[in-house]
């Protein structure tokens, strides 16, 4: 096998055991760390309330963060947002330069991204404060999260892959947190 072949293998492997390995680092931290108490269904506590409110705003910088770095990167290479702005300038898209593309290809791939983890990010917390969670496990999931994804937008948009990985990670461990926490709250 080629080096460069062998390599793709590896990274393939690592890539489908990346999730696994997550969940179970998530599941561990929830058996052996916080502990699971059984699903009760009750309105949330004022510590679980805090621990959303800080998520929300710590996911509202987050969201702040990837509006104005995309708005400067519009500013920067003269990028238009809608076919109306287009035409009202003396610009057209078939002028963009590569880089320039590149550049909001970025933006957009950190919004698309951040998107799609706040919507199940959304649904998990929202349950989990629901259920009489172990309150300290609710509040590190909740909180990591939105760490995770503030870091991840940072680190996406300066080039960081290093720091970014490792805080997709976070924000993945704290969603398999929460979703395994849930789980294993109905069987408990």
């Amino acid at each position: 096998m080629s080096p460069a072949k062998d390599k793709k293998t590896k990274f393939r492997a690592i890539i489908i055991a990346y999730p696994a390995a997550l969940v179970a680092i998530a599941l561990a931290l929830n058996l052996l760390l916080f502990g699971v108490d059984p699903a009760i269904v009750a309105l949330p506590s004022k510590p679980l309330i805090g621990a959303l409110v800080i998520g929300a705003l710590l996911l509202v910088i987050n969201h702040s963060v990837l509006m104005t770095t995309t708005e400067l990167t519009r500013l920067k290479y003269d990028l238009k947002a809608t076919p109306e702005e287009w035409e009202a300038s003396e610009r057209s898209p078939a002028d963009i330069s590569a880089k320039a593309q590149m550049e909001l290809e970025r933006q957009h791939n950190a919004h698309r991204n951040a998107t799609e983890n706040t919507v199940y990010f959304a649904m998990l917390a929202v349950t989990l404060c629901l259920i009489s969670p172990v309150q300290i496990a609710a509040q590190i999931w909740i909180i990591c999260f939105a760490l995770g994804r503030l870091g991840h937008a940072v680190a996406y948009l300066t080039g960081r892959d290093g720091l970014r990985g490792i805080c997709m990670s976070i924000s993945l461990i704290a969603l398999y947190g929460m979703g395994s926490y849930l789980a294993l709250a109905l069987i408990v």
